[in-house]
């Protein structure tokens, strides 16, 4: 099963990219993520170079303060350890006392079962975003109704790939930026759901954040891209890209439709 891409999808300016990106900027938000071990570091410098500040702790006596006084919280399920099981409930329940948007990333769900039921309750809370791709959808939302339903009570999902598509109870997206090479960087999209919730944390329509925030991200990897001379090298191109975007990169390069 996947999304379909509705008669409304709309178009994407450029302004509104960079518009978003300036608050984001501006605002410095801060971002909670509950990420894998393996996607801690780069995760923490994307947001960083985005203009946004990461904490990432999981331990269960402190992660509720640490969420809860967060402008945003990714929950991403990479590495589904016990002590990260015990932090994203508390995790959750602060960030929803406070009013922060919840993005979750259900990391592989496709390839566990046991992660796949995890999965499922997170989605029982109905998050603000679901990033994930074709694969995890199909596996953790098998019947569309179910999608529909959490699109109804509005959940948006943004489902990535060749081409990326935001799906909401409003507008949808199709966007089709992105480089090939940035899949051969570990952690790269989980990374970018970070940058995703940092959208959401300075702009209440999710559907244009996570557009927005796919836009910026893979406009940089294809910037990134284009001076690297491979995987080793494209990862400080990826900081350096997202740290100096411009409006004139954005409106050179944006694809949507």
């Amino acid at each position: 099963m996947s999304l379909s891409v509705a008669a409304s999808t709309q178009a994407l300016s450029a302004e509104q990219v960079f518009t978003l990106l300036e608050r984001v900027r501006q605002k410095t938000p801060r971002v909670h993520a509950i990420t894998n071990a393996v996607a801690q570091s780069f995760t923490a410098n994307v947001l960083l170079a985005l203009g946004a500040v990461p904490s990432m702790t999981i331990a269960r006596e402190e992660v509720a303060a640490f969420a809860g006084g967060a402008d945003a919280l990714l929950v991403n399920l990479g590495t589904l350890d016990e002590e990260r099981r015990a932090a994203i409930p508390l995790a959750i329940e602060a960030a929803r006392t406070a009013g922060r948007p919840v993005c979750v990333d259900p990391v592989f769900v496709n390839r566990s079962p046991v992660r796949c039921v995890y999965a499922r309750e997170l989605l029982g809370v109905k998050p603000d975003l679901v990033r994930l791709n074709p694969e995890e959808l199909t596996a953790v939302l098998p019947d569309r109704a179910d999608a529909d339903a959490l699109i109804e009570a509005g959940t948006v999902f943004a489902v990535t790939g060749p081409e990326d598509r935001v799906e909401s109870r409003g507008e949808d997206f199709l966007l089709r930026n992105g480089d090939p090479l940035m899949s051969r960087v570990t952690a790269t999209g989980c990374a970018g759901g970070a940058v995703l919730a940092a959208f959401l944390s300075i702009e209440k329509d999710r559907a244009l954040a996570a557009a927005c925030g796919l836009s910026v991200f893979n406009i940089a990897g294809e910037i990134a891209a284009g001076r690297s001379g491979g995987p080793g090298s494209l990862v400080p191109e990826l900081l350096d890209a997202l740290y100096c975007l411009t409006d004139r990169d954005i409106e050179a390069r944006l694809k949507t439709g």
